[in-house]
């Protein structure tokens, strides 16, 4: 038996209004992707506050890895909930959201009615070099965590030839490669052995039975299968409710009911983070539904490196775009809000069932070799597939013409050599110095390479 399920519970003793303020704490401090904000909850849980020891905190993680969705939110909501039941829960997965969201509303409404001023064209222009470095640099740290033997470098190489030669869809992918890693680890094939995870903070390692939370399991977190089942139905309802509604009232062909439906099925196959989904939510929102331009694109996932919470944010600011574009019958900015709203409530909603339905059975998929060999088949279809990212973006950023090859069943993009943006390059190339030579941080490399961008502008060199 587990020290969990031998030791009694004890009364933690942390007052709910306590537990509110530090998830606001670590809701502003949430920037740098889901390594920076999973490293900021261990430091303030884990180490400063002792509420829960490095074991819980580890296991956890790995079950949200285990899921579609971001990590990082979804580890607060579980946590949350392990500490002060389905209210803890709401709020630390709430407010984790929440700073984000307002911040991204409000440069997107910056971005619609000043973006073609000079300082705000000139700071997007350097915002897209940067999140090009920021991007390289999620390939290879994924990869070197991922791409551990012949059998991963394949199937990521075979992601990236998937989705950039022949535009495979993205769920089809991380469906064909868990399945893969499944089988591989159910037959104990030994490169499948393993899922991969974030690290966390070094240092002496603080157990359990030392923390307020101890070891004992909380009388809420034990298997019920009736509360989970009650539990999912209303978030299930919360989430389908909407979309059901829209696709009832305005018909499949409406932006909102377009964007209810496209963003829940993301909602449900955002395995590997953010990064992976992005190439996928990128083609379809520019190729397929025309909502946005390719460099908007570059321009929505800058605003969300630059504010707090997941970086799947950068959905809101697409649904923004295309409700503000398409929405007939009512005020642009109004259904801007709207489709900003909409994409955010059906993003993160599907979060919340996973915890909820799931959290009390986490035991029981500790050890599962099968489960994680299917995530570490994930997650290197994940590096190819955050390639394919990369070199779309860099694509798009560093020419100005762009052509359709069309050869043997392949479809591509291709850049025209001739039309290479000298500016753009050298921005990029700096921005690439500064986080791989010098390990410059995230959000100084944005901030400078901002400032750049604008100087560029006001002085006339580009525009």
């Amino acid at each position: 038996m587990t020290a969990s399920v031998a030791a009694p519970p004890k009364d933690h003793g942390i007052p709910f209004s306590e537990a509110v303020g530090v998830w606001a704490r670590i809701a502003a401090l949430s920037f740098g992707g889901p390594v920076g904000q999973i490293a900021v909850m261990h430091r303030i849980l884990v180490e400063e506050k002792r509420w829960i020891g490095e074991e819980r905190f580890l296991h956890a993680l790995n079950y949200c890895m285990l899921l579609p969705g971001p990590e990082a939110q979804q580890l607060a909501a579980y946590i949350g909930w392990l500490l002060h039941k389905t209210k803890g829960g709401l709020v630390a997965g709430a407010l984790f959201v929440l700073p984000g969201f307002l911040s991204i509303l409000a440069l997107s409404y910056l971005y619609v009615l000043l973006g073609h001023a000079p300082v705000i064209a000139g700071l997007f222009f350097g915002l897209k070099a940067a999140v090009l470095a920021v991007v390289i640099q999620a390939v290879v740290r994924v990869g070197s965590r991922a791409l551990k033997n012949n059998v991963m470098r394949g199937i990521a190489a075979a992601a990236f030839i998937a989705i950039f030669f022949f535009d495979a869809p993205f769920p089809l992918i991380i469906l064909t490669a868990g399945t893969i890693g499944y089988i591989g680890g159910r037959s104990g094939i030994a490169a499948f052995k393993g899922g991969g995870g974030h690290g966390t903070a070094a240092g002496d390692v603080i157990h359990d039975r030392d923390t307020a939370l101890g070891e004992g399991l909380p009388d809420h977190a034990h298997p019920n299968l009736v509360w989970s089942l009650k539990i999912s139905g209303v978030f299930l309802f919360l989430w389908l409710a909407p979309v059901a509604a829209l696709l009832l009232l305005l018909g499949p062909d409406d932006v909102f009911t377009r964007i209810a439906t496209f963003f829940s099925q993301m909602a449900v196959v955002t395995f590997g983070g953010a990064y992976a989904v992005l190439a996928y939510v990128a083609q379809e929102a520019v190729n397929t539904y025309g909502w946005l331009r390719p460099g908007e694109m570059l321009d929505g996932l800058g605003l969300a490196e630059t504010t707090p919470g997941p970086l799947i944010m950068v959905t809101q600011f697409v649904g923004f775009l295309a409700a503000f574009r398409q929405a007939t019958g009512l005020p642009p900015l109004v259904a801007a809000t709207l489709g900003a709203v909409l994409t955010t409530w059906v993003t993160f909603m599907p979060c919340f069932l996973w915890i909820f339905a799931g959290a009390p059975f986490v035991e029981r998929l500790r050890g599962n070799r099968a489960l994680s060999a299917a995530l570490g088949a994930i997650t290197a279809a994940v590096v190819g597939v955050i390639l394919n990212l990369a070199l779309w973006f860099a694509i798009h950023t560093l020419f100005r013409d762009v052509r359709e090859i069309r050869f043997a069943g392949l479809v591509f993009e291709a850049p025209m050599v001739a039309s290479l943006y000298i500016p753009a390059l050298v921005l990029a190339a700096a921005a690439a110095i500064a986080v791989f030579r010098f390990k410059a941080g995230m959000i100084p490399t944005l901030a400078a390479t901002s400032a750049a961008g604008v100087l560029l502008y006001l002085s006339g060199v580009i525009g």
